[in-house]
């Protein structure tokens, strides 16, 4: 991409994003994300029903009388986008494909963080971690995360969530916020889910197509896989063949909800013809 055509797509997604992420998610962000984290504050004297655990025994020999450690919540947190860059979230049959929806989500919730002075850093994956940008604050760090969702090309065309969640793990030690933006067409990733939940707060957005619902009756087409690139022709008059692929990807949607809830993590779908806005906000308010 041109780099003038780039900054004008950057500065378009920052107007849309930061207004909707002021105006709309800054609020419901903080009280949805409050501090995990506990930082010591001062000690004081011990009273009746205080926690015997937070006895400052030094300072308590000291003074020869009982003191305790006082901690204040830390405001400060990470959040962690884990981007999925594969092949086929650059697909789709409405106004806007799933990655754009995706670098779209990703700007709001990146915003929506600075603007409560936390973290952002990004993995960008497909079958392997494609990018890693670590967290730092400020509007210029964010503008950075969007040119690269604009114009990152991975070298792999497959999925493999499983890859990114092992790679965080080892890498981010504190616990963070973690959103997973995919359309999860991909397998076999609960156990590296469930570690990773053990430390993280996990969050899964799955950003999917009407197609990715239902095969369309329209005869014989040529279809081609996006991540193996295997062509193939398709009746899709066939009665057996639409059905084959509804259930499919009825099975994915169905294993990424159950991934998640009984690991008592939350979710959110969203379909490309759907404001992501309103999904978002739902979001938000019932997670408080």
């Amino acid at each position: 991409m041109e780099t003038k055509e780039l900054l004008q797509k950057v500065r378009k997604i920052e107007i849309k994003t930061k207004g909707l992420s002021k105006h709309l998610f800054s609020g419901e962000y903080q009280s949805t994300f409050k501090g995990r984290g506990m930082s010591f504050s001062e000690v004081r004297n011990y009273f009746p029903g205080d926690d015997v655990r937070n006895i400052d025994w030094n300072v308590t020999a000291r003074a020869n009388e009982p003191y305790v450690k006082v901690f204040e919540e830390e405001r400060e947190l990470t959040v962690m986008l884990l981007i999925d860059v594969s092949n086929s979230s650059f697909f789709g049959t409405t106004n806007q494909m799933k990655n754009e929806f995706i670098t779209e989500i990703s700007a709001v919730l990146a915003f929506s963080a600075i603007q409560n002075n936390d973290k952002v850093g990004v993995i960008f994956f497909s079958d392997k971690v494609e990018k890693y940008i670590p967290p730092k604050k400020g509007k210029q760090h964010i503008l950075r995360i969007i040119r690269e969702l604009l114009d990152f090309e991975p070298e792999s065309q497959g999925t493999n969530l499983s890859e990114a969640l092992i790679f965080l793990n080892n890498l981010i030690k504190k616990r963070c916020i973690t959103f997973i933006l995919s359309d999860f067409i991909t397998q076999s990733y609960s156990e590296s889910l469930r570690i990773a939940a053990k430390r993280h707060d996990v969050i899964g957005i799955r950003i999917y197509d009407p197609m990715d619902e239902e095969m369309p009756n329209v005869g014989l087409i040529h279809m081609i896989d996006a991540e193996t690139g295997r062509k193939v022709w398709v009746d899709t008059s066939i009665n057996s063949t639409r059905n084959q692929y509804k259930e499919y990807h009825t099975n994915l949607a169905n294993e990424f909800k159950v991934n998640f809830s009984k690991l008592g993590k939350d979710t959110v779908s969203i379909r490309t013809n759907q404001s992501y806005e309103k999904a978002l906000l739902a979001f938000f308010k019932e997670r408080k």
